[in-house]
């Protein structure tokens, strides 16, 4: 076990790694930031200036190991667009929002897969399974962010239930969550669906309703608690889409969590703001992949290796 554990760290790392190269190279390719910095008419002794300023003047492999340098003590440089502020400072202020927004969305996706999953798979070819179906079906058609604006036309604008945007208290909560979630919702459905079939059909599932017990015990108590793995190792997989999936969302809902932070920092080309962003989120994704990896192993033994 601990040499499976100390595997998926070394791992894990490794793909840090090969982030930083990834988000390091292509935060060059995206263009000068100076052209958005200083006005049109700047003379070129002053885009000069601002790149030594800004240490863009220095040989690609001496900023990379900068960069590497200060990462590793948590510090990825000042913003560009937000002049005077620390990249870091910036994401760990926007990170609550977006933790709190993707919380709701994996709650949402739970609340409603997890049942809707368990009926379509024990009510098999009934009408429960073809609404399932559909739910499924439309969850992995409809785009996020086409969800979403559809969502604020109808509840924020029509019916002016909910805000159109911002963080204004706990229902602005409500159409995010559900935009960001119901792809989720799709996929974990299908997934415990499938795992609950080819568990109902176990021969220690027959035993146990030849002994009598109720049917409900048997499908939650014996059949989900056997058809949780597969569900639990997509897990970590729904944090990521959670946090991907937060950019476009929080740009249509103006949501002030990271993902608007991303797409403000792209637009103004402010290479330390977009490092921070995406190492953070691929810490975290990597993360909740290793623990998952981990629980997943202490589940099913059968995978230690």
């Amino acid at each position: 076990m601990q040499r499976f554990i100390l595997i998926r760290v070394f791992q894990a790392f490794v793909s840090l790694w090969v982030v930083s190269m990834i988000v390091f190279g292509l935060g060059r390719i995206t263009g000068d930031p100076t052209s958005v910095l200083l006005p049109f008419d700047a003379t070129e002794q002053e885009r000069l200036e601002l790149r030594a300023d800004l240490g863009l003047d220095k040989p690609i492999h001496v900023q990379y190991g900068t960069f590497i340098n200060n990462a590793f003590h948590g510090d990825f440089g000042e913003s560009i667009k937000w002049d005077g502020y620390s990249s870091m400072g910036i994401v760990i202020k926007r990170l609550p929002a977006t933790l709190k927004l993707a919380a709701v969305a994996m709650i949402v996706a739970v609340a409603i897969s997890l049942p809707v999953g368990i009926i379509s798979a024990v009510k098999r070819d009934t009408i429960f399974d073809y609404v399932g179906k559909i739910i499924a079906l439309f969850g992995q058609s409809l785009p996020a962010f086409w969800l979403g604006l559809v969502l604020m036309w109808v509840f924020a604008v029509q019916l002016d239930w909910v805000p159109t945007s911002g963080r204004t208290g706990w229902t602005s909560y409500f159409l995010p969550a559900i935009s960001i979630g119901w792809f989720l919702v799709a996929a974990l459905m299908r997934l415990v669906r499938s795992s609950m079939l080819e568990v109902m059909d176990s021969e220690y599932i027959k035993m146990a309703r030849v002994k009598g017990l109720s049917e409900a015990k048997v499908v939650w108590k014996h059949g989900l608690r056997n058809a949780s793995i597969a569900p639990l190792t997509f897990f970590g997989i729904i944090f990521g889409n959670l946090l991907v999936g937060s950019v476009s969302i929080e740009t249509v809902y103006a949501w002030p969590g990271v993902g608007l932070l991303a797409f403000e920092a792209v637009l103004a080309r402010d290479f330390p703001v977009m490092q921070a962003v995406v190492v953070i989120f691929a810490a975290i994704y990597i993360s909740m992949n290793l623990v998952v990896d981990v629980l997943y192993a202490y589940l099913d033994p059968r995978i230690r290796y």
